[in-house]
């Protein structure tokens, strides 16, 4: 059977939730949007091996859409849906977390729960075990200012805290990579330098600084190793 057919007897629909899990499809069975897709709230499509969800705006009303354990990375395309609320990607091979944002809010208007778990995207032990708590949180302080509608990210229930801490400095939490530098500086240890906070997040009041000038310091930091990196090669040869 291709990959792109469905098994009736692997369908189940009751109500408006379909679930097709556990099928080794790699795309949406056509069949699967022209029988039920104007009919589906819910879709799970768990523990499949879908690269792609083209087919998936033939559901115009769906709610809750389930993906995890399937193949995809950061390539994929999200239709517009403008109902859905709670989307699960568990488990896939996403990476790129601005991409991934990105794309929800143009095309997720409502979505107020979401799960990202397991993919590299998420920094946590899950994914990589060098990640930490720590570095989890900042991840969520980044996705909860570009996403400040959710109510619950990765199955956690967004704190007012979070929320708050989110608004005043979730745009420093990100990662971020220089783009013209030709030294061979490993990738570990330029995401450790380039990281704009420390490990302990500051509060408002603290008289150290804010994350913005902890930024500067970094890329600072950084420049000042690249020329030590160039002299100590000059002296080699």
């Amino acid at each position: 059977m291709a990959d792109f057919e469905m098994l009736p007897s692997a369908v189940t629909f009751v109500d408006d939730r379909l679930c097709y899990s556990g099928q080794k499809c790699y795309r949406i069975p056509e069949a699967l949007v022209k029988m039920y897709g104007p009919k589906v709230q819910s879709l799970d499509l768990s523990y499949n091996e879908l690269v792609s969800l083209r087919g998936l705006e033939g559901f115009p009303l769906l709610r809750e859409l389930v993906l995890d354990n399937n193949q995809l990375t950061d390539s994929l395309v999200l239709p517009y849906l403008p109902h859905l609320h709670t989307l699960s990607v568990n488990k896939n091979s996403i990476n790129d977390i601005e991409l991934l944002i990105t794309k929800i809010i143009h095309n997720l208007p409502t979505l107020t729960y979401l799960s990202l778990l397991g993919n590299k995207a998420c920094p946590n032990q899950l994914s990589d075990i060098d990640k930490d708590e720590e570095d989890y949180q900042r991840y969520r302080y980044y996705v909860l200012h570009r996403l400040p509608s959710l109510q619950f990210l990765d199955s956690t229930k967004v704190k007012d805290s979070e929320r708050l801490e989110a608004k005043l400095r979730g745009q420093y939490m990100k990662i971020i990579r220089p783009k013209h530098i030709n030294v061979n500086i490993s990738g570990d240890a330029v995401l450790q330098t380039l990281t704009p906070l420390p490990r302990s997040v500051r509060k408002p009041e603290d008289h150290r600084g804010n994350p913005y000038t902890a930024f500067l310091l970094a890329v600072e930091f950084i420049q000042i190793n690249i020329v030590f990196y160039r002299c100590l090669r000059a002296v080699q040869v």
